[in-house]
């Protein structure tokens, strides 16, 4: 299922809005502390696995979503 993607600078961080064909969505918070993103309503816990130089699977209760993202490397 292809999904719209809605990126929204908040002062919290990055908001991203998935919005689903059906009309329903999940919000996730871009966080910088490693984790990539997170429930922006928390709701549910988001489970977050780097599957690419430049995309994470994002999966909330039983919705899954590839997402673009960066990679950064640890700091020592």
């Amino acid at each position: 299922m292809n999904c719209r993607i809605e990126r929204t600078q908040t002062v919290e961080g990055l908001v991203i809005t998935v919005r689903h064909p059906d009309g329903g969505f999940r919000r996730v918070l871009v966080v910088k502390d490693g984790r990539g993103v997170v429930p922006a309503d928390g709701a549910e816990p988001a489970q977050v696995v780097l599957t690419g130089q430049d995309q994470i699977d994002v999966t909330i209760g039983r919705d899954r979503y590839r997402l673009p993202a960066v990679a950064k490397a640890a700091t020592p």
